[in-house]
């Protein structure tokens, strides 16, 4: 119960058992349950999908109350999911349906933010095993300068692969880009030899087996419609979520291409997560004030060692050039001197993700619950 009011879950939500305590009818198959006037629904993703119709009508009928749970995504994706996808943009607006989103959101999308992807990466014994091996490791002088890992194009990752392209510097990286679309657009642009190479297509690139997941060794080079070939490559499996020690061993430092970058909003993935996880040093590339908001979180960054103003650089052009400008000047530096510097960050940073991830599953009920007074989903 939440109040005087029935709570209703999807049982593929991904919140489904942090809150399960409270529920008082579940559902795998919304046409298969009887309507439960009065009730708050808890939907998931695939679930809103196959009944958005129904469920606008109930909606909008008074019926029921929805709260639409999609926390493996975030802020402008979810925005742009509700507004031209799902077309329930002004249901939330009104506050007739509320969100339950990945990422920080403007405060007209009533939206309660759960960083679901935080807590993931601890759950896996393979990363376990992966982070006790690296932090075992006694490699001081590695192969290559910086991991740099792409999966769908976005216009700051095609900024970066271009530019470092161009300069070689890609040679120096493990990297790839499982996508071969192009990323033109007017906020971002990478003018070489007179032409916008962010309109050129960019091969699919690989990581090399020794650095992949074994699991996913058959999916290397698999042919994928579009362009995109990531659910090829992990065979529709989260594959981001494993850690491997070697593509860190042989790296410096990581080189983190979040989802979010022109909207103003935070959503923080797997992608920064992993290097943390592990121990290994980063520069991410996101929305401005991400690392304001990582710091806010009670993580550390690398201040001390790196220029990390571009955080605070409004213009997105301007922040991609500069924060390119870093990686290759900090490229130029002695690596290992910056490694041993870094270690004590890095080492923080992990154990305060293992404190994150309690707490942000213990606190969850207790916000869900704030959540839904706040809207009067709660009476």
């Amino acid at each position: 119960m939440l109040g005087n009011r029935k709570l209703v879950l999807d049982t593929h939500s991904e919140i489904y058992d942090l809150i399960k305590p409270w529920c008082d009818y579940e559902f795998w198959d919304f046409k298969q349950l009887p309507i439960v006037r009065g009730a708050v629904y808890v939907i998931g993703r695939q679930q809103l999908i196959e009944n958005i119709d129904t469920i606008k009508q109930l909606v909008n009928d008074d019926t029921i109350r929805v709260i639409f749970s999609n926390p493996a995504e975030g802020s402008e994706t979810i925005l742009h999911h509700c507004t031209h996808l799902y077309g329930i943009a002004d249901l939330i607006k009104s506050q007739k349906m509320l969100l339950i989103g990945g990422g920080d959101m403007d405060a007209e999308w009533p939206c309660l933010q759960y960083d679901s992807f935080l807590p993931k990466l601890l759950d896996y014994e393979e990363n376990l095993t992966a982070i006790l091996d690296y932090a075992n490791s006694t490699v001081t002088e590695r192969p290559y300068k910086f991991l740099f890992l792409n999966g769908r194009t976005r216009p700051h990752r095609k900024y970066l692969l271009e530019r470092f392209r161009v300069t070689g510097l890609l040679d120096q990286a493990i990297w790839t880009n499982l996508d071969s679309t192009t990323a033109g657009n007017r906020e971002i642009q990478f003018i070489h030899n007179g032409q916008d190479l962010m309109y050129d297509s960019l091969p699919v690139y690989y990581l090399d087996p020794k650095y992949e997941v074994p699991a996913y060794h058959s999916g290397i080079g698999k042919q994928a419609q579009g362009g995109f070939v990531k659910h090829a490559l992990f065979d529709n499996d989260w594959g981001e979520a494993y850690l491997r020690v070697e593509p860190y061993q042989d790296t410096y430092f990581s080189l983190v291409t979040e989802t979010v970058y022109s909207y103003p909003y935070s959503f923080r993935t797997e992608k920064i997560w992993k290097p943390i996880a592990i121990g290994h040093p980063f520069i991410a590339v996101a929305n401005r004030g991400y690392y304001r908001d990582l710091r806010n979180l009670g993580f550390r960054t690398f201040g001390h060692l790196i220029d990390e103003s571009f955080d605070q650089i409004d213009n997105n052009q301007e922040r991609i050039e500069r924060t390119a400008a870093i990686v290759e000047d900090l490229c130029s530096q002695d690596l290992p001197s910056f490694v041993r510097a870094a270690a004590e960050v890095c080492k923080y940073n992990q154990q305060h993700l293992a404190h994150m991830r309690q707490q942000v599953r213990q606190e969850f009920p207790i916000r869900f619950t704030q959540f839904t007074k706040q809207y009067k989903f709660h009476e």
